[in-house]
Parts: C-alpha cells; structure tokens; sequence
C-alpha cells in the first residue's frame, strides 16, 4: 500500500512539477475536504433521524454546517501556514486588514453572533425592521431572510417576495417581533355610529362580538404572560376585549380592542365585521355615519333650555 502512495505521489509530482511538500499539503487539504462532506453527510442523517421538528431540524443542520466549515477552515490554514506560531501571526495580520477593508461584513458578522447568542428572533417569526416586515424563513452568516408581508397588500398578507436583510442591520435600526415572548397583539376596529343611533345598544352588542371572538382563554393567557415575564419585563393586567367611546365630527366611534393572533389579523377582522354587519342590520336604531353635511336649525330643531321651539312657548 506504501509502494501504491509513493509511486502514485512520484507521478504527480513528475507530472505538475510539485515538491513534495506541496504535495503533502494538498493531500491533507483533500483529505479534511473529503471528511468534511463525509461528516456533513452523517450529521444531516443523524438530525433527520432525531428530529421530527421542521424548525430544529433546519436549525441543527445549520450549526453543523457552521461548524464543520470553521473545521475545515482552521484546519487548511494549519497545514499551509504550518506551526501555531506561524497560524497566530498570520490570523493577526489577516484579523487587522479585515478590520478596515471589510467593515460592513464584520458588522453582519456580529449581527449573527448576536442572533445566534441573544435570539431577538428565530426561524418562524413575524418581525419588522426599518419598515420592511416579514416572517424568518433563514438566517445566514452575513444575512437573515424573510418573506415580506404588507407593503401594496392590506393587513399584514404576504407579498410573496423574498428580502434578504444584512445582519449589521440588528445595530442601526429598531426591531419589533410580533411572535415572539407573548403570541399575541392587539387589533382595533372602529365602527362609527350616527348621533341620532343607540349608541349604548350599539356599544353593547359590539362588547358581545369582541367577547365571543377571543382567542385567548385565561390559562393560557396567564402562561405565556409567566414565560414572557422571565425574560421580558411584561404586565398585563386587562387582556379581556373592550370597547372604547369617542364623539368626532360625523358620529359617535366605538372602537373594539381586542387581542389576536398576529398571523390572523386580516382573518379575525373580516369575521368580527361580517358579525357587526348583520347585529346591526337587524337594529332599526342603529345607522352607520358617514361623511354628510347637514344644517342645524335651532329655532325648529334646538332644545327648549337653549331656545328651540318649545321653549319659546
């Protein structure tokens, strides 16, 4: 077998010109190579074989590719720069011209490390960052992806276009997570009524609408508010629905608040108004208000205190 490897290095050598101790180097740089793609294989089966879990089954195979790609890396440069001595002095000068040449690829470098260590999201959640909002469907060494929602769609829909994100973003701007700690947000929709309706019937039934369309049962209300309080300073003390009461120029606003899921925001508000559609519907003293001009007459329309008709008699 010895006689096999020194002629077969003979020929090479003969044949592109090499020292033998070039060739040595590429053989042990083929050979980390070739373990590598044989280590990356196994770890793939293995995780596919462990994990049933879609999301820690992409994170899993993630890690491991990071890993053995550092392997593979440390490993090349410690056989072609040799010693320790010579691998630290060239990492040194290496480390010191990335610095300044490639600035923004170390920040997206950061970004990840702090993905990675301080998780201010995972794979699966909905997250909005410098106006561009989306759902995480990757995250890379210099750049996490998501599938963008909103922008020409209405009420959080998806676009079906992927944006790629650099990671250094994370440090400039401001980012807000939907999913993440307590699963749910809350949603508002206002139903302006005229002055002449039954506001308090109005109020009333929109209170029953709000009630019976909400997700979120106390027991597991008061689980994720415990889970969430771990790691996030988060009170809530009122996370039943209410409706709220404001007079504006054309009626009386009766907004529903009410807490839902942050992916079902569309959804929720198109069956809560369907609901109020046909409750009110079937009240003759309810109408909705609209933009209308109208003029006010106090002689003939006014109260008798402030000198309508009445009270001039």
């Amino acid at each position: 077998m010895d006689r096999i490897f020194e002629t077969f290095q003979l020929a090479v050598q003969t044949s592109l010109g090499i020292s033998p101790e070039t060739f040595a180097k590429l053989f042990y740089t083929l050979a980390i190579i070739v373990l590598a793609v044989l280590f990356s294989i196994l770890a793939r089966r293995v995780i596919k074989r462990q994990t049933e879990d879609i999301t820690r089954r992409y994170v899993a195979r993630k890690t491991a590719s990071y890993l053995i790609s550092l392997f593979v890396f440390i490993g090349v440069l410690r056989v072609w720069l040799g010693g320790e001595g010579s691998l630290l002095t060239y990492l040194g000068i290496l480390s010191a011209g990335l610095a300044i040449a490639l600035t923004d690829p170390l920040s997206n470098l950061a970004g990840w490390l702090f993905i990675v260590i301080r998780r201010p999201f995972a794979i699966g959640d909905r997250v909005e960052v410098a106006g561009v909002a989306g759902d995480i469907i990757d995250i890379r060494l210099f750049q996490f992806s998501i599938v963008e929602i909103g922008n020409w769609v209405d009420a959080d829909q998806s676009t079906g276009r992927i944006i790629h994100i650099p990671n250094g973003w994370i440090f400039k701007h401001s980012l807000a997570n939907s999913t993440q700690g307590f699963t749910f947000i809350w949603n508002e929709i206002p139903v302006t009524v005229t002055f002449e309706s039954d506001w308090l019937k109005a109020k009333q039934i929109l209170q029953e609408i709000a009630d019976e369309n909400n997700p979120l049962q106390s027991k597991e209300a008061e689980r994720q508010i415990k889970k969430a309080s771990e790691k996030f300073l988060i009170f809530y003390h009122h996370l039943t629905p209410i409706v709220w009461t404001k007079v504006v120029d054309i009626g009386v606003t009766l907004t529903m608040r009410y807490m839902c899921d942050p992916r079902k925001r569309r959804s929720s508000e198109s069956h809560i108004w369907e609901e109020v559609l046909e409750r009110f519907a079937a009240e003759p003293g309810i109408d909705f208000a609209y933009p209308t001009q109208r003029f006010y007459f106090n002689p003939t329309e006014g109260k008798p205190e402030a000198g309508g008709p009445q009270g001039k008699e």
